[in-house]
């Protein structure tokens, strides 16, 4: 491993504690992203993780018209910040367009770049002259080396704090396959890779007018990347996946999140070479 990206509760990669960036997938009401977060951070605390809050305060790419998108820019912003000050977390969140990026910005520790936006050179070069950590998802149409690219567009503004994201690759219609080589290849870059466990086992428009997807999977991929080589797992997390408005059939239940850290822990703990 090369660089680490440096953010406000410390470092993700080297030899950095494996990172969990976790969180539903939309913001719904405050008190829910709350508690979802004070649980997050509790059990991340406890086995040793580190942790960064993820919640979006819009979903732009939402299959159907209707589908429920979250509150908004700005009042999305301010509960994020909220969440931020109360429990001191790190937070992360989806930018969709360069209009968003200052205020975001002014909340966020890491922008979030969609995997269906990873080619849009603007958007990343304003997020990448934040300053602020960029987490690139890798389209589901793209080679993991055709990733690099977006790496070097983060770099020549100067701003190394670059993280990439595996969550998946388009295979036939409405499926997702992950191939484990991507994490090996990305990291090669020399920035840390991060493995999507929960829109990796998504069903893209596979539930009549909405995203379905494979909860059963979650673990048994989580735990394949780890034991690969990641620099954490990201995942979403909700009290009732089976009521969520966005993603629940592919979120993991809060109450199960316990159990699976725990297992990756293990596995970190038996594979991880910590002077890498």
């Amino acid at each position: 491993m090369g660089n680490s990206v440096r953010i406000s509760g410390g470092t993700i990669g080297k030899a950095s504690p494996h990172v969990i960036i976790a969180g539903p997938c939309v913001i719904e009401d405050e008190p829910l992203v709350m508690d979802i977060a004070a649980t997050l951070k509790e059990i991340t605390a406890q086995l040793g993780f580190s942790f960064v809050f993820k919640s979006s305060y819009d979903k732009a790419n939402r299959t159907s018209l209707g589908s429920y998108r979250g509150p908004g820019l700005l009042p999305g912003l301010k509960i994020l910040e909220r969440i931020r000050s109360k429990l001191n977390v790190s937070i992360l969140s989806d930018v969709h367009s360069i209009e968003e990026i200052k205020p975001a910005a002014d909340v966020l520790d890491i922008l979030q770049i969609p995997a269906f936006l990873c080619r849009q050179t603007d958007l990343i070069v304003a997020a990448a002259q934040t300053g602020k950590g960029v987490n690139i998802k890798k389209g589901q149409f793209l080679a993991p080396w055709d990733m690099k690219f977006a790496v070097e567009k983060v770099t020549a503004q100067g701003n190394h704090n670059v993280i990439l994201t595996e969550r998946g690759t388009m295979f036939g219609y409405n499926n997702l396959v992950v191939d484990m080589r991507s994490l090996t290849i990305m990291r090669t870059f020399g920035y840390p890779v991060i493995f999507d466990a929960t829109h990796s086992v998504q069903l893209p428009g596979g539930g009549q007018g909405m995203s379905s997807g494979q909860r059963e999977f979650v673990a048994p991929l989580a735990c394949a990347a780890i034991a690969v080589g990641c620099d954490g797992i990201f995942m979403e997390v909700h009290p009732n996946p089976d009521d969520a408005p966005s993603d629940g059939p592919n979120m993991v239940p809060l109450t199960e999140v316990g159990t699976l850290l725990t297992r990756l822990k293990a596995i970190a703990t038996a594979t991880r070479v910590e002077a890498e």
